[in-house]
C-alpha cells in the first residue's frame, strides 16, 4: 500500500541513526582500501597495477550504479532499497574477507561498490523526504559528517588493522556495523513509495550503464594509458555517445529512469554548479597531501593519516554546526566564508618546500577543511530543499552520480598535471646547472604539488561568483514544472 511518510509519527534522531551506520560504511571503504594495497598485492603475489583495482573497481561500480537509485527507489520505496543495498554490501563484504585470488577480491569489490553506490543517493533521498522541512538542514548535514567522518578515520584505523590484525578484518569489520544499519531501519524508517513508475527504462539503463563505465575508466586510466591513447579516445567517445543517447531517452520517455527535468528548478541547477566546483578542488588536498608527504617527506602512510587526521576530525564536526547556522542565516552568507576559508587555506599550500615543518601543512589543510564544511552542505542543501519531495530522489541520484563523474575527473587531471610539471620543472633545473639527480626529482615533484595547488586555488575562487546566484528559496509547487 502506499503511504506517505508524512502519515507517520517522525522520529528523527532515530532515523538519521540508522542512515549514519550506511553512509559511515560506504565512505569508510574507500579510504581503508588504500593503505592495504601494498599488503595485498604482497598477500596475493600480484601486482600493484592488479591490485589498485580493488579501488578503481569499487569506484567505477559505484558511479555507474547511483543514477540508477531514483527509479529503484520509486518501485520498491527507498527503505526497502536501503535494507537491500546494506544486505548486499554486508554479503559482499563477506565474500572480500574471504576472497582467494586478486581476481575474485577485485569481483567481490566491485559487487561493494555498486551497493554503496545505491546506499549514498538513498539514504540522501530518505532525508529530505522523510524528514520535516525545518529539520532537514541539521539532518542532511548529520548524513555529510559521517560521510566526513569515515575517510577521516579510515586510514588511521585501516593501519591499525593492518598492524595488529590482518587484511581480512577491513572487510569483517563492516558486517556488524551494516548489521546494526539494517536492524536500525526497519523499525525506525517508515514505509512509503511517493511515485510509483509505470514500467523500466531498459533503454536508458543500458546507455547510462554504458556511458558512465566508459567514462570513469577512461578517466581513472587515462594518465597510465595516455590521453591521446587509442583505448583513452575510444571510451571517450562511447561515453560521450552513449551520454547524449541517454540523455535524449531521458527526456522523451514518460517514465525516465532518470528525471533529467529537476534542472529546470534554477535553485537546484545553481547549487550544483556550485557543488561540482568545489568537489573538483575538495580533491586535490586529498590527492596532493599524502603523495607529497609520503613522496617527498618519507612519512608512513599510517603517520600520513595521523597527521591529517586532526583537519578532516575539524570538517566532520563543523558541519553539524553548519547545519543550525542555515536554518537561521540561510545558505549564502555560509557558502561565502566556506569558498573563502578554502581558497585562503589551499593557497598557503602552494607554497611547500622539501623540508616544509608537517604543522604548517596540517594548519592549512584544518583551514581549508573547515571552509569545506561551510561550502558543501549549505550548497547541497540549497537546491535539494528546492525540489518537491516526490522527485528528491532522481535530485539525490543525479547529485551523487555527478559527484562521482568529477571525482574521478578531478585526479585524472591532478595527477597528469603532477606528472607532466614534474617533468617541466625537471628539465628548467638541470637547465639551470642542478646535477643531482634525486635532488632534481625532488625539487621538480615538490614544485609541480604547488602549482596544483595553485590551480585549485583558482578553482575555488571561481565558485565564489556562482555564490551569489543561489536565490531565496520561493515556497510554491514546481511538481508541474518538472513533469512537463
Amino acid at each position: 500500500m502506499q503511504q506517505s511518510a508524512s502519515q507517520q509519527q517522525i522520529r528523527v534522531l532515530p532515523i538519521m541513526i540508522a542512515i549514519f551506520f550506511g553512509s559511515f560504511i560506504s565512505t569508510l571503504n574507500i579510504s581503508t582500501i588504500n593503505i592495504a594495497i601494498p599488503v595485498l598485492s604482497e598477500h596475493f603475489h600480484a601486482s600493484l597495477s592488479t591490485i589498485q583495482w580493488t579501488l578503481t573497481g569499487f569506484m567505477l561500480a559505484m558511479g555507474t550504479f547511483a543514477p540508477i537509485t531514483g527509479y529503484f527507489g520509486e518501485r520498491f520505496s527507498y527503505k526497502r532499497l536501503y535494507i537491500f543495498a546494506l544486505s548486499g554490501f554486508m554479503a559482499a563484504s563477506i565474500c572480500c574477507a574471504l576472497a582467494w585470488s586478486p581476481e575474485s577480491l577485485i569481483v567481490f569489490r566491485i559487487m561493494q561498490g555498486a551497493f554503496s553506490g545505491l546506499i549514498t543517493p538513498a539514504t540522501m533521498a530518505i532525508v529530505y523526504q522523510v524528514i520535516p522541512r525545518e529539520k532537514q538542514p541539521m539532518a542532511i548535514s548529520f548524513w555529510a559528517a559521517s560521510s566526513m567522518l569515515a575517510p577521516a578515520i579510515g586510514p588511521t584505523f585501516s593501519g591499525w588493522l593492518l598492524d595488529n590484525v590482518s587484511w581480512h578484518w577491513l572487510f569483517w569489520v563492516n558486517v556488524p556495523i551494516a548489521a546494526i544499519g539494517i536492524m536500525l531501519v526497519i523499525p525506525f524508517i517508515p514505509y512509503y513509495r511517493l511515485n510509483v513508475p509505470k514500467s523500466f527504462d531498459f533503454i536508458g539503463f543500458i546507455t547510462v550503464i554504458i556511458s558512465s563505465a566508459s567514462l570513469l575508466v577512461a578517466l581513472s586510466n587515462g594518465h597510465t594509458w595516455g590521453w591521446t591513447g587509442g583505448k583513452t579516445l575510444a571510451l571517450i567517445a562511447i561515453g560521450a555517445v552513449f551520454l547524449l543517447l541517454f540523455i535524449w531517452r531521458e527526456l522523451t520517455c514518460e517514465t525516465p529512469l532518470l528525471n533529467l527535468r529537476v534542472f529546470r528548478i534554477s535553485r537546484y541547477t545553481i547549487s550544483l554548479t556550485l557543488t561540482s566546483i568545489v568537489t573538483i578542488s575538495l580533491y586535490s588536498g586529498t590527492f596532493l597531501s599524502p603523495v607529497f608527504l609520503q613522496n617527498i617527506q618519507h612519512v608512513s602512510p599510517l603517520d600520513t593519516g595521523l597527521i591529517l587526521l586532526p583537519a578532516s576530525l575539524a570538517m566532520a564536526l563543523m558541519t553539524p554546526i553548519v547545519g543550525k547556522l542555515f536554518t537561521r542565516i540561510g545558505p549564502r552568507p555560509l557558502l561565502i566564508i566556506g569558498v573563502l576559508l578554502m581558497a585562503g587555506g589551499t593557497l598557503p599550500l602552494s607554497w611547500l618546500s622539501v623540508d616544509i615543518p608537517h604543522g604548517y601543512i596540517l594548519f592549512w589543510m584544518i583551514v581549508r577543511n573547515l571552509g569545506i564544511s561551510f561550502a558543501m552542505m549549505p550548497a547541497s542543501n540549497a537546491g535539494m530543499e528546492a525540489v518537491p519531495k516526490q522527485f528528491s530522489g532522481h535530485a539525490s541520484s543525479l547529485t551523487n552520480w555527478i559527484r562521482n563523474v568529477l571525482g574521478s575527473f578531478a585526479i585524472a587531471v591532478f595527477t597528469t598535471l603532477l606528472s607532466s610539471r614534474t617533468v617541466d620543472h625537471g628539465k628548467d633545473l638541470a637547465k639551470a646547472g642542478a646535477s643531482d639527480p634525486t635532488s632534481i626529482k625532488i625539487m621538480a615533484f615538490t614544485m609541480s604539488v604547488n602549482d596544483v595547488y595553485l590551480i585549485a586555488t583558482i578553482i575555488v575562487i571561481v565558485a565564489l561568483p556562482v555564490a551569489f546566484f543561489i536565490p531565496k528559496l520561493k515556497r510554491e509547487p514546481v511538481a508541474e514544472k518538472i513533469a512537463a
